[in-house]
């Protein structure tokens, strides 16, 4: 029992303050753990989605040293670099059949006989990043070394050899979490000490949308894309996604992407076999929908029409917009979506005709206020009047005040820009 002629304030008043100590300590521990849980990437490295080029829609598994220099020679010399497209990615098949005795990967000798520092070296030299593939899995999706149980090892590795960028594909995962494999990896690449772009190809089976924005800068969201804008091609029982199903499976996701975690929709098939309206449309659309631009073409065979596609500044600013916020699909009628996309500095609209005849598209600018809970644009045209520039045609069309209208040919696309 106290006495009650004794002043115990001090004594409470010490013990009530070192109880706020003790529950800010818990409190800041508490974080600094949360912290350490729940962010394994390296931040700040993807604040716009990715550009680049990478190996796999045109070369596959026939991939060589003496390619990727010519690739990187090209990305300089066609404008792409200087267009924002930074990233050289090297796909599948790049090393041996088996690791060396202490568990390394090894590079294959034959078709990378100075191995891969020196292909990083060659690429960094031109200014450009360097990326490299692996798989989850115990082997790639083409057969060779999968990462599973050398997480750590290879990390380690990609980090000697200057990699800073990975590509992490989802083949031969028998028994494996997707969340945890990915996690795992991620954490590897953070413990390797240096920083590298983490892109999970995990093919959108287990929804990444909704937990890897901790885990890495870019997911697919669904599986691999094919050179084919709206008519499925089959190769066995595999069938990989045309560019319109692709499109079409993205607007529910739309609210999980943003700076430094993207939905990938996959790579781009522009100048791999479509027409130049369909490549138009397809490079248009990733751009709406504030996807990465990974080039997938040949670079060294690239036409005037490809290469004024990929370089266009106008179109690949609305994918680089720094808001970072997805298009969304704002109506459907006659065949033509109507996509608008927030920005910075006001909005894009692109009109995209699916059929295979031309269609008409008029747009009343008065009749169509735009609001998006995303981004929180309220644009009401009765209100405010923006000024319109066609981004492909690069023409500047006037104001809102003037009812759009315009003849869209098969499978292509109008863009507008508006500005207050």
């Amino acid at each position: 029992m106290l006495n009650k002629g004794l002043n115990y304030s001090p004594i409470f008043t010490y013990i009530n303050r070192l109880k706020s100590t003790m529950k800010k300590s818990l409190i800041v521990f508490i974080l600094m753990n949360v912290s350490t849980v729940y962010a394994q990437k390296f931040e700040g490295l993807a604040l716009t989605p990715p550009m680049g080029w990478n190996s796999w829609n045109t070369f596959a598994v026939k991939i060589n040293e003496q390619l990727v220099k010519d690739i990187a020679d090209q990305m300089v010399a066609s404008g792409m670099k200087d267009a924002g497209y930074e990233y050289l990615v090297l796909d599948d098949a790049w090393m041996a059949k088996e690791r060396d005795a202490q568990g390394n990967l090894v590079t294959d000798p034959k078709r990378f006989p100075d191995g891969i520092k020196a292909v990083s070296d060659y690429v960094h030299a031109k200014g450009l990043k360097f990326g490299l593939y692996n798989c989850a899995g115990t082997k790639t999706c083409a057969g060779y070394p999968g990462t599973r149980g050398y997480e750590y090892q290879d990390a380690r590795q990609y980090a000697a050899w200057g990699v800073d960028y990975l590509k992490y594909d989802w083949c031969n995962t028998q028994g494996l979490t997707a969340k945890e494999a990915y996690t795992t990896m991620s954490k590897a690449i953070k413990a390797a000490g240096r920083p590298m772009i983490f892109s999970l190809c995990e093919w959108g089976s287990n929804k990444p949308w909704e937990w890897a924005a901790p885990v890495g800068q870019l997911w697919r969201t669904t599986t691999d894309i094919t050179n084919s804008f709206s008519i499925s091609k089959k190769y066995g029982n595999w069938e990989p996604f045309t560019v319109m199903r692709i499109i079409d499976l993205q607007n529910d996701i739309r609210k999980y992407a943003g700076p430094d975690h993207w939905n990938d929709p996959d790579m781009l098939e522009v100048g791999n076999g479509m027409s130049t309206s369909e490549d138009r449309a397809h490079f248009s659309m990733w751009c709406m929908l504030a996807a990465p631009l990974i080039a997938g073409n040949d670079l060294r065979k690239m036409t005037p029409q490809t290469n004024a596609i990929l370089t266009n500044k106008d179109i690949i600013a609305i994918d680089q917009d720094s808001l970072g916020v997805e298009g969304y699909r704002y109506s459907q009628k006659d065949s033509v979506d109507t996509w608008v996309k927030p920005l910075k500095n006001g909005l894009a609209i692109c009109f995209l005709n699916r059929s295979l005849k031309p269609q008409t598209v008029e747009f009343k600018w008065a009749d169509n206020p735009l609001k998006d809970d995303v981004s929180g644009m309220n644009v009401d045209f009765n209100a405010a009047a923006y000024k319109v520039r066609d981004v492909w045609a690069k023409k500047d069309l006037g104001k809102t005040g003037k009812t759009f209208k315009q003849e869209i040919p098969s499978h292509d696309v109008v863009v507008l820009r508006l500005s207050k």
